[in-house]
């Protein structure tokens, strides 16, 4: 059967934007998210007649991109961690707003296992109902929902104020 190439660019074009996100949400660094795109879009057109006559294709292609990025998580070479220099410039006036929030949130979502991180990614970001995201993952509705309990559990536990930290705001004030 033929592909229909400009239904994929079509689908891609208007959805590459949002998987990018979530693959950035994933994996935490933009060069990992678009090379996790990439591979999750090679695997979508290989099969594109097949996913494009599906009702919810965006599960398919979501769904393939956490199957992608789980994959390369497992490889023995992403457990290291290698860090470029910081440049010294400055940054633009207004861009920093929301910015250490973003950052907390990001950083907080880094340190959770791979599995209770894509929960919440799928939950709160994709927007996914406890089923979608069960279905998404292979798992029951259970596991997704004690999931996005621990995780959200962890992410508050690292953010509430320990007394050192009350004592230091008191200090400072």
């Amino acid at each position: 059967m033929p592909v229909d190439v400009e239904g994929y660019r079509d689908y891609v074009s208007a959805r590459l934007e949002p998987l990018r996100r979530t693959a950035y949400l994933l994996c935490g660094d933009w060069h990992t998210a678009d090379d996790l795109v990439s591979a999750a879009l090679v695997k979508l057109l290989r099969h594109w007649s097949r996913v494009s006559v599906m009702d919810n294709p965006d599960a398919y292609v979501r769904r393939t991109l956490l199957r992608v990025w789980l994959d390369e998580r497992r490889r023995p070479w992403r457990r290291e961690a290698a860090w470029a220099e910081v440049p010294d410039r400055p940054l633009a006036a207004g861009a920093t707003e929301g910015a250490a929030d973003r950052l907390t949130i990001l950083a907080l979502l880094a340190e959770l296992p791979p599995r209770r991180r894509a929960v919440l990614v799928l939950r709160y970001f994709c927007d996914l109902s406890v089923e979608e995201t069960a279905q998404e993952l292979g798992c029951t509705p259970g596991t997704v929902k004690s999931q996005s309990a621990r995780g959200i559990e962890a992410m508050r536990a690292r953010l509430a104020p320990t007394p050192d930290r009350v004592e230091e705001v008191r200090n400072d004030g």
